[in-house]
């Protein structure tokens, strides 16, 4: 039985019958509901579900963008991913306005990022968002740099730590990585939206609960179950562990407005069955590439478009 896309219609549903109207920043209105949550069994196939194509390409490669502890979307751009685009672009308009200089075109400043480093370093960058915090969160205390000698500050990889804390203290309640530093929040492009996440051993298997404080149902949460589920397989192999359950667990999750007939839509589809996931085994979980991974018997249901809403 696809547990995946039954669980997800059935909170869509819920939504539209038992949600909110409320206003965001993003000027779109939501349905919301509050302190939902959902379970998937990762042991025997793979979380990516069948009423809407997901694109696992792009899934993969956010997800190894986050681990490498990179935050400049020209990364992305490079590979030809494109989610974190309206984000960065309505940053660097940010930046622009209060340097008091022109404002590129959308195009011209995408066109702007692949082309000119000096630009792409400056402006591509989103802030100290989900790389940084994963994997270089600030300590605000210092140490001297034994390469230069010069004073730099002590930061914490979250990734690393925790995958040593599950290997050598595997029960303890402290198996945790967060992104919601308050002190950087300001200084993203978008404060984190899944916030932090929790492993658990047991029995041999590793668990994993994210908690999301804001989710966007038809766009964001197919996403967000694929990329943790696929990080949950990783860092148990590392662990040599079997993968479990991962538990997604909202604050707000919601359907705009604009995506209302469209998820509608995918409601009515009949689920198929889900895919398994293959993939090379590497030493670390830092070592892998989106060719390591092959998706077996994914036939979905073709892709739903919606509009991104940017800045919630």
């Amino acid at each position: 039985m696809n547990h995946v896309d039954t669980q997800y219609i059935q909170l869509a549903k819920d939504i539209l019958q038992n949600g909110i109207f409320r206003d965001d920043r993003t000027g779109t209105g939501r349905i919301s509901l509050f302190g939902k949550q959902m379970r998937f069994d990762l042991t025997k196939s793979f979380p990516l579900l069948t009423t809407k194509k997901v694109p696992f390409r792009l899934v993969v490669e956010e997800l190894l963008w986050f681990l490498s502890g990179d935050t400049n979307v020209k990364t992305l751009i490079d590979k030809n991913v494109h989610i974190w685009n309206q984000d960065a672009y309505r940053f660097y308009k940010q930046k622009a306005q209060k340097e008091n200089i022109p404002v590129l075109s959308y195009e011209e400043y995408i066109e702007k990022i692949k082309t000119d480093k000096l630009f792409s370093i400056k402006y591509g960058d989103l802030g100290p968002i989900y790389g940084k915090q994963w994997r270089s969160w600030t300590t605000n205390e210092y140490e001297i740099d034994e390469h230069t000698d010069y004073l730099k500050e002590k930061t914490i990889d979250q990734i690393q730590k925790v995958i040593y804390e599950i290997k050598h203290n595997p029960s303890s309640t402290r198996l945790i990585v967060s992104s919601w530093n308050v002190s950087d929040l300001d200084k993203m492009a978008l404060p984190p939206c899944h916030t932090m996440f929790q492993f658990y051993v047991s029995n041999g298997y590793l668990h994993c609960q994210l908690f999301q404080r804001s989710a966007d149902l038809f766009l964001g949460v197919p996403f967000n179950i694929a990329s943790y589920s696929l990080l949950l397989l990783l860092i148990a192999e590392e662990c040599n562990l079997k993968a479990g359950e991962f538990i997604h667990t909202f604050g707000d999750v919601h359907i705009y407005r604009n995506h209302v007939d469209a998820i509608k839509e995918q409601i009515s589809r009949e689920p198929k069955e889900l895919p398994t996931l293959q993939f090379n085994k590497k030493p670390s979980i830092f070592d892998y590439t989106y060719e390591d991974f092959q998706l077996i018997n994914y036939n979905p249901h073709p892709p739903i478009k919606g509009v991104l809403s940017v800045g919630l």
